[in-house]
């Protein structure tokens, strides 16, 4: 990782660019098509742009790139919960939903009294939202990452 926007000689940006296999044999051989690359004339480097490296493991192949940066959530990303919705038998005599609840009506809909209460019906509460992508990214420092273009081969022993 470097913090100055250029890489040092003998090393490139891990930003997924083609590299020519007859000019990097070296690399080539370590990384392979891991990041992209046909295998026959080219290769890929890593593509770290805007995103968080984790080490390989369960569930995590090298070279496999997933999440997102936005996301939209839908109903069933969702935690299951209820909304209730109250009235009360008690007889109306407000006008105003503000501070009052759904009553037994007569010229009015609402009353101050929150006795004898029951359900109203479910089709009364809807869904809301606004259905818009929310941010999904983790506190974050931008560095560049970099990788080796030359040096001592590393021994697989």
């Amino acid at each position: 990782m470097i913090s100055w926007n250029f890489p040092p000689r003998g090393w490139a940006f891990c930003n997924g660019q083609l590299m020519s296999l007859n000019q990097n044999q070296a690399l080539f051989a370590v990384i392979g098509t891991t990041y992209g690359g046909n295998g026959q004339t080219n290769f890929a480097l890593p593509d770290l742009r805007s995103r968080v490296p984790i080490h390989q493991g369960q569930g995590f192949v090298a070279g496999n790139m997933a999440g997102e940066e936005n996301h939209t959530l839908i109903l069933n990303e969702l935690p299951k919960h209820t909304h209730v919705g109250q009235g009360t038998t008690t007889t109306a005599d407000q006008n105003t939903p503000v501070g009052n609840m759904l009553a037994n009506a007569n010229f009015q809909l609402y009353t101050t009294q929150a006795s004898n209460l029951t359900a109203v019906d479910p089709g009364t509460i809807t869904n809301t939202g606004g259905n818009q992508p929310h941010s999904n990214i983790q506190p974050y420092l931008a560095l560049n990452f970099i990788i080796a273009l030359q040096g001592v081969f590393p021994s697989r022993t």
